[in-house]
């Protein structure tokens, strides 16, 4: 009798490690499954008239743009932000603004640069109340924090300060392409660490940043090959109670490196699925930086870098 009851015993845990596993093995396809990419997220075709918008040139303080620029609609209305500079890496990267009644055709702001008293490349806009709020890299990829209340006057309040989840700051060394998202009266930030990784924090009032995930980071290069070498987040929304993320990839064949736009999502912006259907843009355009913007109808995808190109949501 006791050795029946060991046998059934011995059998009873194996059938359950045997559960744990195929648990294990099934639970991420499942949660995969849950998730949804709609159309209006990932399907686009180039307009046929990009780029849209492009560095002045020569003899202009914005010889050349680069990195993440930021577009945000309000009404009927187009805000659109870059970094401008004399075409050197070293130059100093100034901010530069833009306004549209289309999404399409900028105006240019005469008062151009319109902050150069500090760094400031690959930027985003939060707009809350009354006060826009702009996460940006500083010199040497340090992230920082710019407000405004007319979107064109900017004060800097400082790089940001981000701390490990003991509370101590996080090792020295870049911490860049900043992206902010506030939600229940938190604050969340996206950040990379040489494009190897996208970590988050969060914070009650944006002084000071508490890593969660265990200091871990939220999403990994890979494992395909379109962005098995580097990867940086550009934007987050939140679409029918999902979180979507825009981000950028590049593969480690690919000699110079070309990027790609790719979207991944989330239920609790801490376990990311990306889009079986990744890269949203092909790799022979190079197109990074990727923004979506609504236009009343439907999304809109925008791509930066050293030129503002535009994705029209594909018709059916």
């Amino acid at each position: 009798m006791a050795r029946i009851s060991l046998y059934s015993t011995v059998l009873l845990l194996r059938l359950c490690l045997l559960l744990i596993i195929i648990f294990t093995a099934v639970a991420p396809a499942v949660l995969a499954e849950e998730l949804i990419f709609p159309e209006v997220l990932t399907h686009f075709t180039p307009y046929q008239k990009n780029p849209i918008f492009e560095a002045e040139g020569p003899g202009h303080w914005d010889v050349k743009i680069r990195e993440r620029g930021w577009i945000l609609k309000e009404g009927d209305f187009y805000h659109l932000w870059f970094t401008g500079y004399d075409g050197n890496r070293s130059g100093q990267k100034m901010l530069g603004y833009a306004s549209s009644c289309d999404g399409i055709h900028w105006t240019r702001s005469p008062c151009n640069p319109i902050y150069k008293e500090h760094w400031v490349e690959d930027m985003m806009v939060v707009k809350r109340e009354n006060t826009y709020h702009m996460f940006a890299e500083g010199k040497d990829d340090i992230a920082q924090h710019l407000v405004s209340c007319d979107a064109i006057h900017w004060k800097r309040v400082g790089p940001l300060d981000v701390r490990l989840a003991n509370g101590s700051p996080i090792p020295e060394g870049p911490y860049g392409t900043p992206v902010a998202w506030f939600e229940d009266g938190r604050w969340f930030l996206f950040y990379e660490r040489r494009d190897a990784g996208i970590w988050l924090a969060s914070s009650p009032d944006m002084k000071v940043w508490t890593n969660l995930n265990q200091d871990q980071p939220v999403m990994q290069p890979g494992p395909k090959p379109y962005d098995q070498k580097m990867i940086a987040m550009n934007q987050i929304i939140k679409y029918q109670g999902i979180y979507y993320m825009i981000y950028h990839g590049t593969a480690a064949a690919q000699t110079p490196s070309l990027w790609t736009t790719n979207i991944a999502a989330s239920k609790d912006m801490l376990h990311w699925t990306k889009y079986t259907g990744n890269p949203l843009t092909p790799p022979e355009a190079n197109q990074s930086s990727g923004v979506l913007v609504p236009d009343g109808k439907r999304f809109r995808l925008y791509t930066m870098h050293n030129q503002v190109d535009l994705n029209l949501p594909q018709e059916h």
